[in-house]
C-alpha cells in the first residue's frame, strides 16, 4: 500500500478493524494491541459494514467512481436502498469523526483519505472548526455527467468541501470534481479551487508514488536473487510479458488477453517465443459479477492456450492469487514488457513498482492511458487504449521489437520520476499544503466582516431619535424558492417576493414616527410597487434613479446629460447572446441592461458572456461612458455614476424636505446584497473616516452624477422652479419614451424607445434629462428652493457606534458586518421590531 511508504512523519492510523469485536473486553484487547503499531480502530457492527461498506461504498460509489454507473437490476428495490445504505454512510463517518474527536489535539492535522470516508470533513468541522482537514480520493472522480446520477450528489459534494484541502491523482479528476461543485452544487469554480460565500476549498492534484526504495533494495536481497535466477532458467529463450492486476471489472483484463490472442494471431514468428504472466489477485469471491468475470478469465486463457500451446509449453500463464513481495520483484526484474490495460483506474502503482524493479534490464511499459499513472509515466510508456484490441496488439509487437537504446531513453524516464516523486514526498507535499491553505485562510478570514453584533444594533436604535434604515431588497428581503436542486424554478425565482415573515415587522419598524425605511434596488419600480405599496417608507428602484415615497409619485434623482443613446446598440448584443443561449435571460430597465445566464450551463454561459464582452467593448461601448458589472452569473451595462451610493445622497436630501426633518439623523442601518460597485453606499455614511476622507468619499458620490459642464448646475428634485421647468421639459417629448416618463406602467412589449431623447429635446440651464414627476406635487415637496448638495448628508450626526453597514451572503465586502443570508435577516428584523413594540408600549 503506498500510504506504507510514509514514514517521516509522527501519525496515528485510524480505522475501521475489519473484524466484528461486539463485547467491550474484546474491543479493549484490541485496542491496545494496536494502539503498539499507532493504530486506533473504530468498532462498527455487522448491519452498519453491511450497508455501509458492502452496501454504499462497494455498490455504489465505487461503480459510479470508476464510471460502471449505478446499479441496474431490479431499479425499484434498488432505489429503495439507496437511503438506508446512505443513512449507514452517514453514521460510519460520524464514529469515525466521533473517535477522531476523543484523540485530536490542538494543532494536529487529519487527513481522510478515499470515497469511504466523503461525510467525513463535515462532520470533524461540525466539531471544530479549526480542525486542519484534508481529503484526499485515490480513485477517479468521474464527470460531472456521472456524479449528477448519485442522489446524494450534493450532500457528498458539500460534506468534501468542509475540508480545507482536497486532493486527487491528477489534474483530470480535480478537474471533475470543481466542474461537479460548478454545475451541481451552483459554485464557483477558480483555479485554486471552489468558492462558496468566501470560502474557498483547495483543490489540487497530488499523484501519489511508491517507496522505490524498498523495491531496489529488495532486489539485492539473496532470496530475491534466487528466485531472479529460478526465473530466467523457467522462461530461456522466451520473452516475458507481466500483468498483476485485481481480478476486478476496471482491471482490463479479458481485454488483455484477447489483445494477446491476437498478437499471436498476426504474428506466428512469435510462437513459443513469448510468455505472458497474468496475476489476477482473486477479490469479492462471494459477488455473482465477479464470480462470472472469473470464469470469463478462465475460458479465455484456456481458450488460448489450447490453440497456441504445445506439450511442452503454453504462451499464457495465469495465476488466481497474490504472490509474496519477494516473489513479485523477482518476477518484475526478469519481465521485459509490463501489460498495464485497466479500464479506469485511479492510479496503478503496478507500473511503478514495475520500473522500480527495471534498473537493470530496461524493459518496456505499455499502459492504459485511462490509469491515472498515463499522466505522470506517460512519456516513457506506451499508451494505449485498451478498448482497442488491435492497437494493445500493435502495441505488444512494437514493445517486443524495440531497439535497447529507446528502451534505455523510456526506461530512465520513467525511473526518474519513480524514485523522486514517492510516497514520502507525496505526503509531504499535501501535508504542506494543507499548513498553506489553513494559513492563507486564516489571512482571508481576517478580512471578512465580523458577524452583525444584533443585540449592539438593537440597544443603540432603541437609544437614538433619528433613524434611517436602508435595505436592499433581492437576496436580502427576499422570499426564499424552495425547490429540490440547484437550479430551482426558474419562473419562480425571476418573480422576486418580499419574504412572508417580514411583512409584520417591515409594518411596525415603518409605522414608528422616529424611523425611516429606504429600500434601495436594482429592480424596476414595478418590483417594488408590488412588494411595498401598502408600507409607510421610500422606494429608491433602479439603484436608486427613481424615487418615491409609498404616498406619492415617482421621480427621477438622475443626474442631468446621462448618456443613454448607447441603449439600443447594447440591446441587439444582449439579445443576440440571449438567442443563442438557453436558459439566459435579459432584463431591460430604465437606466440599465442586464444579461442573466444564472439558470444556463455556467460553463457554456461563462463562455458566452466572454465572447459578449469582447462583442462589447469593440462596438457598441467603446467610447461610450457605460461601467460594464460582472456578476457571478449576468452582466450588466449601466451609465457612469449610477450607483446607490451616488445616488443616496439626492435620496436622503430628498427624505429630509419632504419630512421637514429638524433632528439630526444619529443611527443608520444599511443592510444588503450588493455587488462591488454598489458598496460605496456603505462608504458613504462610514463615520469613522477622517473628516477629509469621508468630505472627498461624499463629494466623489455627487460628482460622479455631475455633469462635465460646470455652468449646468444639479437642482434638486424637491426645488418648485426646477419642477415646473421639468414638467414643461417633459410635454416636448414623445409620450412613447420610456426614458422619459416614470409614470409609464413598466412594459417591455411596446414599441422601441428613441433613448436619450430628453437630452435632446430640452435645453436651458435647468433642463432634465430623464424622467420627472408628474404627480401630486404636494404630496412630494416642501416649497422651498434648490437643495444644496450635500444637504442630505448635511443632517447626518452619526457616531460610530451608531452606524451598522451589514453585507448579506458577501464575506468580500466594504462593510462593517456580516449576515450569512435572507433568513438572518429576517431573524434580526423580527427582534427589531418587537423590541421596538416593546419600547414604544412602554412609553405609552
Amino acid at each position: 500500500m503506498a500510504v506504507g511508504g510514509v514514514k517521516k512523519f509522527e501519525a496515528r492510523w485510524i480505522g475501521w478493524a475489519g473484524v466484528n469485536v461486539p463485547d467491550e473486553v474484546g474491543q479493549k484487547a484490541l485496542t491496545k494491541a494496536l494502539a503498539e503499531k499507532r493504530c486506533i480502530p473504530v468498532f462498527l457492527d455487522e448491519e452498519i459494514v453491511h450497508q455501509y461498506y458492502n452496501g454504499y461504498c462497494n455498490n455504489i460509489l465505487w461503480p459510479l467512481f470508476h464510471y460502471l454507473g449505478l446499479p441496474q437490476e431490479d431499479r425499484l428495490a434498488t432505489t429503495r436502498s439507496f437511503q438506508s445504505q446512505f443513512d449507514a454512510y452517514k453514521k460510519a463517518n460520524q464514529m469515525f469523526a466521533e473517535v477522531v474527536n476523543r484523540h485530536y489535539e490542538k494543532g494536529d492535522v487529519v487527513w481522510c483519505h478515499d470515497y469511504h470516508l466523503m461525510f467525513l470533513p463535515k462532520c470533524l468541522k461540525d466539531y471544530n472548526s479549526e480542525m486542519k482537514v484534508g481529503w484526499f480520493l485515490h480513485t477517479p472522480f468521474p464527470s460531472s455527467e456521472i456524479h449528477r446520477t448519485l442522489p446524494s450528489r450534493s450532500d457528498l459534494l458539500r460534506s468534501v468541501l468542509a475540508a480545507d484541502l482536497v486532493g486527487f491523482h491528477t489534474y483530470d479528476y480535480a478537474r471533475h470534481f470543481v466542474s461537479a461543485c460548478t454545475r451541481i452544487l451552483g459554485l464557483e469554480g477558480t483555479p485554486e479551487g471552489v468558492e462558496d460565500q468566501g470560502k474557498l476549498t483547495r483543490v489540487a492534484a497530488f499523484p501519489i508514488g511508491i517507496d522505490s526504495e524498498r523495491f531496489t533494495a529488495a532486489l539485492k536481497v539473496p532470496k530475491v536473487r534466487e528466485h531472479i535466477e529460478e526465473l530466467k532458467d523457467r522462461f530461456a529463450g522466451r520473452k516475458v510479458m507481466l500483468g498483476v492486476d485485481r481480478l476486478d471489472m476496471i482491471k482490463g483484463i479479458p481485454q488483455k488477453i484477447l489483445a494477446f490472442e491476437k498478437f499471436l494471431e498476426e504474428n506466428p514468428a512469435w510462437h513459443n517465443k513469448v510468455v505472458l504472466v497474468q496475476i489476477a489477485v482473486p477479490t469479492r469471491t462471494d459477488v455473482p459479477e465477479y464470480q462470472k468475470l472469473t470464469s470469463q478469465v478462465h475460458e479465455i486463457v484456456g481458450r488460448i492456450n489450447g490453440r497456441f500451446g504445445t506439450l511442452t509449453a503454453v504462451p499464457i500463464h495465469h495465476l488466481d492469487r497474490s504472490l509474496d513481495f519477494h516473489a513479485l520483484c523477482a518476477l518484475y526484474a526478469v519481465t521485459d514488457v509490463a501489460l498495464v490495460t485497466s479500464l479506469r483506474d485511479g492510479m496503478n502503482l503496478v507500473s511503478y513498482e514495475f520500473v522500480a524493479c527495471q534498473d537493470s534490464k530496461k524493459g518496456v511499459l505499455i499502459l492504459s492511458e485511462f490509469a491515472g499513472a498515463a499522466q505522470s509515466l506517460g512519456a516513457g510508456a506506451i499508451l494505449v487504449n485498451p478498448w482497442n484490441i488491435t492497437e494493445v496488439a500493435a502495441s505488444i509487437g512494437y514493445a517486443l521489437d524495440m531497439p535497447a537504446d529507446e528502451r534505455e531513453k523510456r526506461h530512465r524516464h520513467n525511473f526518474t520520476h519513480v524514485t523522486h516523486h514517492t510516497a514520502q514526498d507525496w505526503a509531504e507535499t499535501f501535508v504542506s499544503e494543507l499548513n498553506d491553505t489553513i494559513l492563507e485562510a486564516q489571512i482571508r478570514t481576517r478580512q471578512v466582516p465580523p458577524l452583525l453584533p444584533v443585540k449592539d444594533a438593537v440597544e443603540h436604535y432603541l437609544q437614538s431619535r433619528n433613524r434611517l434604515l436602508i435595505l436592499g431588497f433581492n437576496a436580502t428581503l427576499t422570499e426564499p424558492v424552495d425547490t429540490p436542486g440547484r437550479r430551482g424554478d426558474q419562473i419562480k425565482e425571476m418573480e422576486l417576493k418580499l419574504h412572508p415573515d417580514l411583512k409584520e415587522p417591515l409594518a411596525i419598524l415603518c409605522d414608528d414616527p422616529k424611523t425611516t425605511i429606504v429600500v434601495l434596488s436594482g429592480s424596476e419600480r414595478r418590483v417594488l410597487d408590488d412588494n411595498f405599496g401598502d408600507y409607510n417608507m421610500w422606494l429608491a428602484a433602479e439603484n436608486g434613479m427613481f424615487l418615491r415615497r409609498t404616498k406619492g409619485e415617482w421621480m427621477t434623482t438622475m443626474p442631468e446629460h446621462l448618456n443613454m443613446d448607447w441603449v439600443d446598440s447594447v440591446k441587439h448584443v444582449f439579445e443576440y447572446f440571449t438567442e443563442r443561449t438557453p436558459r439566459s435571460h435579459l432584463e431591460l430597465r430604465d437606466t440599465s441592461l442586464v444579461w442573466n445566464y444564472k439558470y444556463a450551463d455556467v460553463e457554456f454561459g461563462r463562455l458566452q458572456a466572454r465572447d459578449m464582452l469582447q462583442h462589447l467593448w469593440t462596438g457598441p461601448i467603446s467610447n461610450v461612458a457605460v461601467d460594464v458589472l460582472q456578476g457571478s452569473r449576468s452582466v450588466e451595462v449601466r451609465p457612469v455614476g449610477v450607483t446607490k451610493g451616488a445616488a443616496i445622497d439626492r435620496i436622503l436630501g430628498e427624505i429630509v424636505h419632504n419630512k421637514c426633518m429638524v433632528t439630526p439623523i444619529d443611527y443608520v442601518l444599511c443592510i444588503g446584497h450588493f455587488i462591488g460597485k454598489d458598496e460605496d453606499i456603505y462608504t458613504f455614511f462610514e463615520p469613522d473616516l477622517p473628516p477629509e476622507l469621508a468630505a472627498a468619499t461624499r463629494a466623489k458620490a455627487a460628482e460622479a452624477s455631475k455633469t462635465s459642464s460646470a455652468s449646468d448646475k444639479w437642482s434638486s428634485p424637491t426645488a418648485a422652479a426646477t419642477r415646473a421647468k421639468a414638467a414643461e421639459a417633459s410635454k416636448t417629448s414623445s409620450s412613447s419614451d420610456k426614458w422619459s416618463s416614470p409614470k409609464q406602467p413598466a412594459n417591455r412589449s411596446g414599441s422601441k424607445a428613441s433613448h436619450g431623447r430628453t437630452q435632446k429635446n430640452s435645453a436651458g440651464p435647468e433642463k432634465i434629462s430623464a424622467a420627472i414627476n408628474h404627480g401630486n406635487d404636494d404630496v412630494w415637496r416642501s416649497s422651498q428652493d434648490n437643495i444644496a448638495w450635500h444637504e442630505g448628508s448635511s443632517v447626518l450626526d452619526l457616531k460610530g457606534d451608531n452606524y451598522f453597514s451589514c453585507a448579506v451572503g458577501r464575506k468580500r465586502s466594504n462593510a462593517r458586518y456580516l449576515l450569512a443570508s435572507s433568513d438572518d435577516v429576517v431573524t434580526f428584523l423580527k427582534n427589531l421590531a418587537e423590541k421596538s413594540a416593546m419600547a414604544s408600549w412602554t412609553q405609552i
